[in-house]
């Protein structure tokens, strides 16, 4: 009878890939200079928008687009399908790069693993993808959440034109799936602290 073949774990795997200087691979694999880099630590970066508009008089290239409709707790698959097929594109001598976004921290700590693929198809530095990457989706909620205060200090300071808060929808927002935030009382302890409403 054959042994039962012990197979890696997407953290084991993950974890043992000998990860390349984002800057080299940008220069040597993609022939990106470092001037259109902002590099977030030695394995990732952003791409400015000044690179992209240089490549307007280039012929365009072909997009494919993985997309899913049909959600399940272990997630659809879309990044290890769209990591797959970029690494199957370079095998075959075609010059491909992916574009994943960012993940939603509220799937990796509800009930799907993470958002960064699977096997040997995944991106990594695996932790830093699942859990800030470059920070983008905190800075949206740090934004979104000025924006409620701005909103309840004019309620508070009555300026014109004067809201009424109990018909304030704009809920203040956290990048996490944590059921005991879905529905919660805020600005509780007196006028000091606004009017006390159901927020989350």
């Amino acid at each position: 009878m054959a042994e039962n073949k012990k197979y890696k774990s997407d953290i084991e795997i993950a974890r043992e890939a000998k990860l390349r200087n984002i800057l080299e691979i940008a220069e040597k694999k993609l022939n990106i200079e470092e001037k259109f880099l902002e590099p977030y630590g030695h394995y990732k970066a952003k791409l400015s928008f000044d690179y992209i508009n240089s490549l307007d008089k280039n012929k365009n290239g072909k997009l494919i687009l993985v997309t899913a409709i049909t959600p399940t707790p272990a997630g659809e698959g879309k990044t290890t399908t769209t990591l797959g097929l970029g690494d199957a594109l370079q095998k075959i001598g075609k010059n491909s790069s992916v574009c994943i976004r960012e993940p939603s921290l509220g799937p990796c700590f509800g009930m799907k693993g993470g958002a960064a693929g699977g096997g040997k198809a995944q991106a990594v530095p695996m932790e830093d993808l699942n859990l800030h990457f470059t920070g983008d989706f905190h800075a949206i909620s740090t934004a979104h959440n000025l924006l409620s205060a701005a909103i309840d200090n004019h309620i508070n300071w009555r300026k014109e034109p004067l809201i009424d808060a109990r018909r304030v929808n704009w809920k203040r927002t956290m990048d996490m799936n944590d059921r005991a935030l879905r529905q919660i009382v805020c600005s509780l302890g007196g006028p000091g602290n606004g009017f006390p409403r159901e927020d989350g």
